[in-house]
């Protein structure tokens, strides 16, 4: 295929030198032309044609170093036009062929109509292309007519299998009210989608603005559902790897996206600092959380990554995410129970930590409720126990993953997570490691959150239950919670706990309301009200806690916490009635 192009291309080339000499000689002379200027031009003609072809070796013109009619191959083809222009204008001023100008006017024309046919053979190319409908092409009419746009229509179009047709835009800039690409035309404004969509006969919609925020979206969204479209988004920028956008990059819009989550801005350097070439053990490493930190530290190139959890199947799942292979037999896997402090304080002499990051926790409220005294033997003394033999090893850094039901706590979840900040503190009191802690709300998708509730119910055909209408939680993603507990380490002092800016709260009925406008269906909100030990607005800080001390980060503010004796926590029943094991808690948090 590139030798015949080449060969087309060249020959089109030397036809257009030849042709420009012949032509703009006759003009320049009016008409009376001799047969020696006939000659002479055809002789410059074929002279340029030749230095031309020998020109365009040399840099590749003709071979398929730059795509065909390209700005990189347009500038390439006026270089070597130019040049070769040059050299026979200069040579004609010593021995006159044909007159001065001609050497220049005909280089002039040779780039203008070589340009012109190579934009004509494209345009004709992309066209006959557009016009190809394979089976199963999706009718696609994006919003935005930015950059993103632009190529995610050229990525559409060149898709060998057709999944998806550009066929409209949609933009609200009077600026754009005329544009174009590849064809494809901007027909009207964002408010006016329902009508385009309608008319052009389009199935999905894309929003094809990677910056747009939480309320664009949700409003486009809505509009797109309303009009009974599939809604697609493309991800914000910094999920974006490559200079460019493409087919690839569409997705379906997510909670994330309506929420409006802004990620974390990590300093990178200050991470890869403390964990590159140490040795990082994770608890509870099979977990949503624990899981995906495991995922952010192996980037940061440790030298050993522990992943300790009592859940095999667990272990199988990050490891397999991780290294691709999940064969559970490498040293990177431990099974363990951070109640066992016997095998916990062996795994740590053997294995010698510097930094620790402490995920394993039981964390279902209502579950808790119910068995409070396991929320102690996991939760309190559990993270004793994994404090403990840290300071046994001289670990160098700890973090303590906490929850916001530990401001001002309500529930046996809260009580047992308030009591374990408060051990934390107290080993940095008396160990000169850095203990701290990181105080999380609601995690989007992890295993029991109410998102993955949500979809569950609304798979089996309804109905959603929600506590009250007027419940309001903290909302944050997996990866976001993470990149906090990452950063927490290299910017927290000894005993504090970390809090990041989560924006405002979330009505829990607009998150159910926005799952089911994205299922399409039908689906009937039942309201149960709130269960024991849940709170009706969550809190990030407690009554006695300061509010908004940022000193290292503008979304990371610091509270320091209080320690507690050892002798407190040994004396909290592990046994007999429920109602006293809760009191017990609540007096100690």
């Amino acid at each position: 295929m590139q030798p015949r192009k080449t060969l087309l291309v060249s020959g089109f080339d030397v036809v257009a030198w030849i042709g420009a000499f012949l032509v703009w000689t006759a003009l320049r002379l009016e008409g009376s032309l001799s047969g020696d200027h006939w000659l002479a031009a055809l002789a410059l003609g074929a002279v340029a044609a030749a230095m031309h072809l020998a020109l365009g070796f040399t840099v590749h013109l003709h071979q398929g170093r730059s795509r065909l009619a390209s700005l990189e191959e347009a500038m390439l083809l006026a270089v070597v036009t130019g040049a070769v222009g040059l050299i026979l204008y200069v040579a004609n001023l010593g021995q006159v062929w044909v007159p001065r100008s001609v050497p220049a006017g005909a280089a002039l024309l040779t780039l203008v109509v070589t340009l012109s046919g190579r934009a004509l053979w494209r345009r004709l190319k992309e066209s006959a292309r557009g016009r190809e409908i394979a089976e199963g092409t999706t009718r696609v009419l994006l919003i935005g007519a930015g950059e993103s746009a632009y190529d995610l229509v050229i990525s559409m179009l060149r898709d060998p299998a057709k999944r998806w047709r550009p066929v409209a835009m949609l933009d609200d800039d009077p600026a754009k009210r005329h544009y174009r690409i590849r064809g494809v035309q901007v027909l009207g404004t964002t408010d006016q989608l329902a009508r385009v969509a309608r008319e052009t006969e389009v199935d999905t919609v894309v929003i094809a603005i990677p910056s747009a925020d939480s309320a664009t979206i949700a409003r486009f969204n809505l509009a797109g559902v309303q009009a009974g479209l599939k809604v697609k988004v493309l991800p914000a920028p910094t999920e974006i790897l490559d200079e460019h956008v493409g087919i690839r990059d569409i997705r379906d819009i997510d909670l994330h996206d309506v929420l409006g989550r802004n990620q974390l801005d990590t300093d990178i350097e200050s991470i890869a600092d403390y964990i590159a070439g140490k040795r990082v053990l994770v608890t509870g490493a099979g977990g949503s959380i624990g899981s995906e930190l495991c995922r952010q530290i192996s980037r940061f190139g440790p030298s050993d990554l522990m992943m300790l959890d009592r859940d095999e199947s667990a272990l199988h799942s990050v490891q397999l995410s991780i290294s691709g292979r999940a064969l559970l037999d490498g040293d990177d896997v431990i099974l363990n129970d951070i109640r066992d402090i016997d095998a916990l304080r062996e795994i740590f002499q053997s294995r010698r930590p510097e930094v620790v990051f402490h995920a394993a926790a039981l964390k279902h409220l209502p579950m808790l409720e119910q068995f409070p005294a396991e929320a102690v033997k996991t939760n309190v003394l559990g993270t004793r126990n994994v404090l403990q033999v840290s300071r046994e090893v001289g670990v160098e850094r700890f973090v303590n993953i906490s929850t916001d039901k530990a401001a001002n706590p309500a529930s046996v979840l809260g009580y047992s997570k308030r009591i374990a900040e408060k051990i934390t503190a107290e080993t940095a009191v008396h160990d000169p490691g850095a203990y701290l802690s990181v105080r999380f709300g609601n995690v989007l998708g992890s295993r029991g959150s109410v998102l993955t509730a949500f979809a569950s119910q609304i798979a089996a055909g309804g109905p959603v239950t929600v506590t009250d209408p007027d419940v309001t939680r903290y909302f944050m993603t997996i990866v976001e919670a993470c990149q906090l507990t990452v950063q927490a380490a290299a910017i927290g002092e000894p005993g504090e706990a970390l809090v990041l800016d989560m924006g405002q709260p979330i009505k829990i009925l607009d998150v159910a309301k926005q799952l089911i406008e994205q299922s399409g269906r039908p689906i009937r909100i039942e309201f149960t009200g709130l269960r024991e030990g849940e709170k009706m607005h969550e809190e990030l800080f407690a009554d006695d806690e300061p509010q908004d001390v940022r000193p290292r980060h503008p979304s990371v503010s610091h509270v320091p916490v209080p320690g507690v004796h050892d002798a407190d926590v040994d004396a909290l029943p592990l046994g007999g009635d429920r109602r006293e094991i809760i009191e017990a808690l609540r007096k100690l948090s």
